[in-house]
């Protein structure tokens, strides 16, 4: 196997891997001995024929396809190791040369790692993330617990927004009843959006034990791209309505939800939650104001299939996410009225951001010579034996080399961003605008 590297323009390379034709004839055998049993030639029992003649039957390049995932298997991990670049993208391959009694000569199309031309990145002007708390805020905290703690009761009358109506419902789209246009018992809260727009507000004034039709107009982005645009029918049955109710904001209430007995106790509690909470919001928002304008005084160009490679992983994390709560991705498709492809473009710019701050925060990182040693990677490991409540030796005995690594990676990014932080200029907003008034001048 011989490799060869071309680099190319914006971050991109293409390897060109030759692969001696004996090679190449293994790779045949092996497809043939896989899959022989699927062809059925006269005078043969099944799997039984020669590859000469099934070669002979279907053409000599009946295995070609095959022969070439396995090559593929073999050699471009190899290939990819000896071009010595850094890839940051699945391959995309292309065949220069293939054939009986030739060498195959394939080529691999990467992105690799970009440069990154670091700006100013010590001592950056951002504004301080505010931690004061407002009494507004602590009511709006009040309010949630209160909204927590509501009682869901059945009521007598119109339905209204907010209240939770239990319906049965036949969706037609031309006068026919559609695949998943139908529900049983389905508690819907009027006001929540779940449903087509327009749907849950043709409820409101109806009452329970009353049949009403439901006229809508699917989105035209709709998901199904067959009911995409078309006007539809739901007969819908309201087989009861429920509404919250919320409990009064007293000394009652304070010490059912809390150690409290009073409501001005359980309200200064609460206060001091919320501010335990802002300082942590507090911290992570400082950090990413600081990173932001760290990644915007650099210079670095993503190549494209490395953000597409970014987008794989975060629509199969997504989708992992949806599984585990019960709901399969098809299935979640058609509920929404999305497409796969609509979902990877809102979370384009997400996966934009990440990689820019990745490769920003790395090249600080290998510039301030930001490293961790064995002593602060086993603190770390520790923390995680305490949260899991494991011994630590136990759990070192299920760490591989490369989880230890990644542990020391995340460590010394961590690291960085606190040494950017550190470095940083955090002013008030109204200092911080009289500075940029300054500069203008």
């Amino acid at each position: 196997m011989s490799v060869k590297v071309e680099n190319l323009e914006k971050s991109m390379a293409k390897i060109t891997v030759e692969v001696d034709a004996a090679d190449f004839e293994k790779a045949i055998k092996k497809s043939y001995d896989k899959d022989k049993n699927r062809f059925n030639i006269p005078g043969f029992r099944k799997g039984h024929a020669p590859l000469s003649m099934i070669e002979k039957m279907f053409g000599e390049q009946v295995f070609y396809e095959d022969a070439l995932n396995v090559v593929l298997d073999e050699t471009y991990p190899d290939a990819a190791k000896e071009s010595q670049l850094d890839i940051v993208s699945r391959p995309e391959i292309g065949v220069d040369q293939i054939g009986k009694g030739k060498n195959l000569i394939y080529t691999a199309t990467v992105a690799v790692k970009p440069e990154v031309k670091l700006g100013e990145y010590k001592g950056v002007t951002v504004e301080k993330a505010d931690t004061t708390i407002t009494a507004e805020e602590i009511e709006k905290r009040l309010d949630r617990e209160r909204e927590k703690n509501a009682r869901t009761v059945e009521v007598e009358r119109e339905i209204k927004k907010d209240d939770i109506a239990k319906i049965d419902f036949t969706g037609y789209v031309d006068d026919k009843e559609f695949e998943g246009g139908k529900g049983e018992d389905y508690d819907l809260t009027i006001g929540s959006g779940t449903f087509i727009p327009g749907f849950e507000d043709q409820l409101i004034g109806h009452k329970a034990g009353e049949e009403v039709d439901v006229n809508v107009t699917f989105p035209e982005e709709y998901g199904a791209k067959e009911l995409a645009g078309k006007p539809a029918l739901f007969k819908v049955t309201v087989k009861s309505v429920k509404e919250k109710q919320i409990p009064e904001a007293d000394d009652e209430f304070a010490s059912e939800v809390s150690e409290f007995d009073t409501l001005d106790e359980y309200k200064k509690d609460l206060e001091k939650q919320l501010k335990e909470e802002k300082e942590k919001q507090a911290t992570t928002a400082n950090e990413n104001a600081v990173v932001a304008k760290v990644v915007e005084n650099a210079e670095v160009e993503l190549p494209e299939p490395m953000i597409e490679s970014q987008l794989d992983n975060m629509y199969y994390d997504y989708a992992m996410r949806l599984q585990q709560q019960g709901i399969p991705m098809d299935q979640y498709l058609k509920i929404t009225g999305l497409t796969a492809d609509k979902i990877r473009e809102q979370m384009k710019p997400s996966a934009e951001k990440n990689l820019k701050n990745s490769l920003v925060i790395e090249a600080v990182m290998n510039k301030e010579n930001v490293t961790v040693s064995d002593e602060r990677l086993e603190e770390e490991f520790k923390k995680v034996a305490d949260q899991y409540k494991m011994k630590y030796e136990d759990l070192m005995k299920s760490v591989s080399d490369k989880e230890k690594e990644d542990m020391r990676r995340q460590v010394a990014f961590q690291e960085t961003v606190d040494l950017l932080v550190s470095e940083a200029n955090l002013v008030a907003p109204e200092k911080k605008a009289e500075e940029n008034s300054s500069a203008q001048q």
